[in-house]
């Protein structure tokens, strides 16, 4: 087996989040008396971690103001609390690959760039049915992606070297923390962001499914051990 594991990243990878965490965030400007955002327009708002999001929706003056962030990042926290799961779900095939994965013997993980706490909760209540080895989110005192650290600490909870591991993303940010971390990277086309970006940072191959994700894996495999 060319590859002993794979990491994913979560929104706009394994599950469709772009909903929630847009009204969400339209809440947010709601109550400060701003117009929301289209939904469309948060696939480039979202990927970096929550006070990039916050950062990207805010007008310049209140953007350059420490104390607003902050307080709309809380905003953001509470309102998302109230809605996550609304309209948030696997994309289609996602039950299908993670399947593959189990029987295969894969190890799998999550890095996201969500705060640690939304993670776990998306993961364990969308995902029950799977074991992931690893769920990281962001977390205080570790870098966010594009940082590798996220990554490596995975490699080393899986007790395998980053060449062993591929790591599946939909952003730039995913494609960038493969390559620092050493990590083989696929580009999800299902996801948040477009192929040209995808090949611009560094994805390896690009797939329209996790059905072609399986495909790709299962030819990756020798074939004494598919047998």
């Amino acid at each position: 087996m060319r590859y002993q594991a794979v990491l994913f990243d979560l929104d706009g990878t394994l599950l469709d989040t772009l909903t929630d965490l847009a009204a969400a965030s339209n809440r947010v400007l709601a109550g400060l008396n701003l117009k929301p955002y289209p939904v469309q327009d948060y696939r480039y708002f979202v990927g970096s971690g929550v006070r990039h999001l916050v950062e990207c929706i805010l007008p310049r003056p209140l953007r350059e103001q420490e104390e607003a962030v902050d307080a709309a990042i809380a905003a953001f926290q509470e309102e998302y609390a109230k809605n996550w799961q609304e309209h948030t779900r696997p994309y289609p095939g996602i039950d299908e690959l993670l399947d593959y994965l189990r029987n295969s013997g894969y190890r799998t993980g999550v890095l996201s760039n969500k705060p640690q706490h939304f993670t776990r909760l998306c993961v364990e209540t969308l995902l029950a049915p799977w074991h992931f080895d690893s769920v990281l989110g962001q977390r205080e005192g570790v870098p966010r992606k594009p940082h590798p650290a996220g990554a490596l600490e995975t490699a080393r909870i899986f007790d395998l070297p980053p060449s062993d591991i591929l790591y599946v993303g939909d952003t730039g940010v995913d494609m960038r923390t493969a390559q620092q971390a050493g990590m083989d990277a696929v580009g999800v086309l299902w996801g948040f962001r477009d192929a040209e970006e995808l090949r611009a940072t560094g994805a390896e191959i690009l797939v329209q499914s996790p059905q072609e994700l399986i495909g790709f894996l299962a030819e990756s495999t020798p074939a004494e051990q598919q047998s």
